[in-house]
């Protein structure tokens, strides 16, 4: 998985909760790397795993809740970071529509080792996107948090967001504005 990833959920440990907590997860976690991630280098997800599961013995928030703040978290970083990504995108849906064919396109010239969940447009309407979100990794908190950062980026505060699992790998989003 890709570091920039990890360094920026570190981030958002040490932001949102102290510099204390970070240091202490990635003790605990005893990675080989001794918890010095860089944001090119390449890491195995099961380091991001440990790392949510540490923080959520610490601090009693459940895993889940905690990847979509950080799903938040990070697309609040991307804007500042990776602003190109936004380039000629005007709304919640043209982010949202564009992921895979452009967005996406444009993280693995960056991050050419990069892997990607798949979004596929099922239906757009003015009010209402439906999303196929397929992903071995099972991160359907974290692009929910994605999408609520993107909407908030928008100015959208009455988003709704129905997720309806339809296989091991696949999940649909219908997202509403």
């Amino acid at each position: 998985m890709l570091g920039l990833i990890f360094t920026t959920l570190v981030d958002m440990v040490e932001e949102k909760f102290s510099l204390e907590l970070a240091d202490e997860i990635l003790t605990e976690a005893n990675f080989p790397h001794g918890g010095a991630y860089t944001a090119v280098g390449y890491y195995d997800f099961d380091e991001i795993v440990t790392m949510v599961t540490l923080l959520s013995e610490k601090t009693g928030i459940p895993p889940e809740e905690l990847i979509r703040a950080f799903g938040t978290y990070l697309f609040e970083g991307f804007t500042e970071t990776h602003a190109h990504l936004l380039d000629g995108k005007q709304s919640l849906f043209s982010v949202l529509t564009s992921l895979d064919n452009d967005i996406h396109q444009q993280v693995l010239k960056l991050y050419n080792e990069a892997s990607l969940p798949s979004f596929r447009v099922l239906k757009q309407e003015e009010h209402e996107l439906t999303l196929e979100y397929t992903s071995e990794r099972h991160l359907e908190p974290l692009a929910v948090g994605l999408i609520e950062g993107a909407a908030k980026f928008f100015g959208h505060d009455n988003l709704d967001i129905r997720q309806e699992k339809i296989s091991d790998n696949t999940t649909i989003f219908t997202v509403t504005i």
